[in-house]
């Protein structure tokens, strides 16, 4: 996976920067604030969609006892074996 979850969260700080300077004026500020609500639009859809993943194995978890977190969830840069659980 190339895109992680804190990749997400790095991208809203950004925009909220980009947002936060004080130089944007007129057209260049317009179109910033068009690229945050895009910005936005996309994140919102990337939290559902981890939200149904983690309902869904939690579900599961709850049926048969799964023991790894949904891999849409994990920050694969990290050492997969401590998101175990010891069941």
């Amino acid at each position: 996976m190339k895109n992680k979850i804190i990749d997400l969260h790095n991208h809203l700080f950004c925009e909220l920067e980009r947002l936060s300077d004080e130089s944007l004026k007129g057209e260049e500020l317009n179109e910033e604030i068009k690229r945050a609500g895009a910005v936005a639009d996309v994140a919102s859809k990337i939290i559902a969609t981890g939200e149904l993943v983690l309902k869904a194995h939690a579900l599961q978890d709850k049926a048969i006892g799964v023991t790894d977190i949904p891999k849409l969830l994990m920050d694969m840069g990290d050492d997969e074996t401590k998101y175990k659980k010891n069941k």
